[in-house]
Parts: structure tokens; sequence; C-alpha cells
């Protein structure tokens, strides 16, 4: 196991599903995540779609028993945005050394994104073998990461981008798959609408997905 992703990894160990956040308005945040902390998924991945989103950040870094990070990481200038919002870790569409330097300078453990054994050999050559499988459905799915896992076993995944209640097991049953990301357990109707016990609930069913 790589130093570099040992943090990371540990993140990523705590749920099988990490809530991928897209959020408009920050006085959803506190309520929002701790619902998705008290349904068992405590890692929470707030994408910097929104303008929203730092703020978002910011709230939810103080709800006890959370984990948030900072998705859609793709400048320095977000890395750095991300740690002074509170972001305990981030994670990136796909990864540049540019932007890992960032998230080294900063001290950010980072959950790079791959699509190919290509990009996943260059990133396990920088010290990173725990990465994030990105567009996994568009990429091919759990046979295409099965596939990818025979001859690079020391590399274990979050594959995100399509995974859902339907095949999230598919996923979660490799042997090179530590936890995926899904953003159906937020979905934004209930989010709007503040049904955090709604939320709650599929939490507590996303979190029984290992069992």
């Amino acid at each position: 196991m790589s130093a570099k992703t040992q943090r990371t990894r540990e993140i990523c160990a705590l749920a099988p599903i990490v809530p991928v956040l897209v959020v408009d308005d920050a006085a959803h945040a506190r309520p929002l995540a701790e619902a998705l902390v008290a349904g068992g998924l405590p890692a929470l991945e707030v994408t910097l779609r929104t303008p929203a989103a730092l703020d978002v950040i910011r709230a939810m870094a103080g709800v006890p028993g959370g984990v948030v990070g900072a998705g859609t990481l793709v400048t320095p200038e977000d890395v750095c945005a991300a740690k002074e919002a509170g972001a305990q870790f981030g994670v990136s569409p796909g990864a540049t050394e540019t932007l890992i330097a960032a998230c080294e300078a900063e001290g950010l453990p980072l959950l790079p994104g791959a699509a190919s054994a290509s990009e996943a050999m260059r990133l396990l050559e920088l010290g990173y073998d725990m990465l994030k499988f990105f567009p996994a459905e568009a990429a091919g799915g759990a046979p295409a990461l099965k596939a990818i896992g025979a001859p690079l076993a020391q590399i274990t995944f979050c594959p995100t981008g399509g995974v859902s209640p339907a095949n999230a097991k598919d996923y979660l049953s490799l042997p090179n798959v530590v936890c995926a990301g899904g953003s159906w357990v937020a979905p934004k109707p209930m989010v709007q609408a503040g049904d955090w016990a709604g939320i709650e609930a599929l939490a507590r069913e996303a979190a029984k997905l290992m069992d």
C-alpha cells in the first residue's frame, strides 16, 4: 500500500458508498450531512459544481462523525479553496501532475480519477494505488474494471459515474473495489424538500450493500 494513498484508502473503507453531492443551497448542508452520517455513510464528496459548494463543505466539516471531501478538483486553485473550506480529502475526475502536486503541497489526500489501464499505471508510478474509476459505466462498467484488475491487482478503485442501486453490487463484489461513489442517496427533490428522514433511509440501504 502506498503511503500517499493510505489516508484516502482509510476514508474509502468507511462505508460501501461515498455520496456524491451536488448542493445548491448551503442551508441544506448540515442537515443533509447529518442524515447521511446517521444512515451509515460518513465519507461525503461535495462536488465543486455549484456556487455554494465551498460554503457547503464549511458547514459539513462541522458535522460529528462526518468526513467531508471536495469533488471535481481540476486546478490547484480548486485544491487550495477546498482545503481552506475544511475538506479532508479530494476527488478528481482525472489527474494531472500539477493537480497532484497541489494536493501534496496542501496535504490533501487525493482520490485521482482514471478510466484506463494506462492512466492507472501512470498514477501507480506516481505513488497512487487507490483510484477513482470514472466515468464507471461509460468506461465499460464492472466488466471493464474486473478486466483491468487482473493485471493491475495492486490497484484498488472507487467506481463513480452511473453507479446505482441496480448495479452497485456488481462493482462492490469485485476484489479491486473498496467502495463506490453514488448520487442516488441524496436525490435533488428530497434535498430541496428537506426530506432528511428519507435520505437517512436511503443511506441505511446503501450502507448494507457490502453485507
